[in-house]
């Protein structure tokens, strides 16, 4: 049964920022299926990526669509909730019940916004060890991420070595690139030159329902990296609306018209101040700051790394995960590397679950007791 919860935790004590700002009060929303057992020695922690959320599997009253990783979470799939109590708590600066730049800005009735401070993904992750701290849970079976969700998986075993046996971590790297950083940037000015953005003061109730035209083109850009050359090829090929005239000048390709569609609905439900902070957040993510060396930072884990990544993904290129493989070998980690072949580009994370769920399967259930 996968007995969904949706829970919120409120802290009062500060949190310090990577900063050195403090965020105080605080909120985290999170979602747990299946149950703990007795000796607390079944939890499977989930992170999510940057519009992802604590709803990772199920569905909610009245909804078609179920959680992000549905297909992966649930009675006898990979993370099976018959064995595992899965957490996935939404990260701080999102926008989804965890505090975040539109959260109000205790004690005065106004919302943060700008006011936000900036956070990091260890940010994110100190904020998810604090609220494990208080459900009682001090050491997990393993953590599962992809994309920003790996970013946290794998500051999750630098910065607490001992709380995790395993880290399986998709679809990420040690550091952002330039070229992710550049298609951030795409997003960001887009946003911040959309007149309806008001400089940060919009009305979330209109953006909500209206949309925001640049965060959209901001989006579409992002879409792109997600895909890849072969992928767009086999989905879209050269087909062209079929009510649309070759010649009239805006007249549309399929390609095109799956880029608006994605990028103008995804405005009315992301606030933009959260995307621009989160973004940031991937920005700036290094493992190895306030190390010497990628080398340093990864000699301090312990756990069990299991590195997935995909053939196809030009966002987190292979070579970025092979090279943390690399590291992990010299370094004397117990790690494990898979090249997955795709053609879908970065999402396949998210989609080809059949192309790798079996190895999520095994990496938990090796050396189970």
């Amino acid at each position: 049964m996968l007995n969904l919860q949706t829970h919120t935790e409120h802290f009062t004590n500060p949190l310090y920022l990577e900063s050195g700002r403090i965020l105080e009060p605080f909120d985290i929303t999170y979602e747990t299926y299946g149950e703990l057992n007795e000796k607390r020695d079944n939890v499977v922690v989930v992170t999510h990526a940057l519009t992802g959320s604590h709803h990772a599997a199920g569905y909610y009253e009245g909804d078609s669509k179920p959680g992000w990783w549905d297909g992966l979470i649930g009675d006898d799939k990979a993370i099976d909730t018959k064995k595992y109590f899965v957490i996935c708590s939404n990260v701080i600066g999102s926008c989804f019940g965890s505090t975040g730049p539109m959260s109000q800005m205790f004690p005065y009735e106004e919302s943060y916004r700008y006011k936000f401070p900036v956070v990091s993904i260890k940010d994110m992750v100190k904020a998810q060890r604090i609220l494990f701290d208080r459900l009682g849970i001090h050491r997990v079976h393993a953590i599962v991420g992809g994309s920003m969700g790996a970013m946290q998986a794998m500051q999750f075993a630098i910065v607490y070595p001992n709380f995790a046996d395993k880290i399986i971590a998709m679809a990420g790297t040690y550091a952002t690139q330039p070229w992710a950083i550049a298609f951030n940037k795409v997003a960001q000015e887009s946003i911040l030159r959309d007149p309806d953005f008001k400089n940060g003061y919009y009305d979330s109730k209109i953006i909500a329902k209206n949309g925001l035209s640049g965060m959209a083109i901001g989006r579409m850009a992002g879409h792109i990296s997600f895909l890849s050359h072969s992928s767009m090829a086999d989905k879209f090929g050269r087909e062209y609306k079929r009510d649309d005239g070759l010649y009239e000048l805006f007249g549309k390709f399929q390609v095109e018209t799956y880029l608006e569609y994605n990028g103008y609905n995804f405005t009315k439900w992301f606030d933009p101040l959260s995307y621009l902070y989160i973004t940031k957040a991937i920005n700036i993510y290094d493992i190895a700051r306030g190390f010497d060396s990628l080398e340093e930072a990864m000699s301090r884990i312990k756990a069990e790394l299991h590195l997935i990544s995909f053939k196809e993904d030009m966002l987190f290129r292979a070579s970025e995960m092979e090279k943390m493989y690399e590291v992990a070998k010299k370094e004397s980690l117990t790690c494990k590397y898979v090249e997955i072949d795709s053609d879908y580009g970065h999402d396949a994370f998210l989609v080809e679950l059949d192309k790798f769920e079996k190895y999520v399967k095994e990496a938990l259930e090796q050396d189970r007791k």
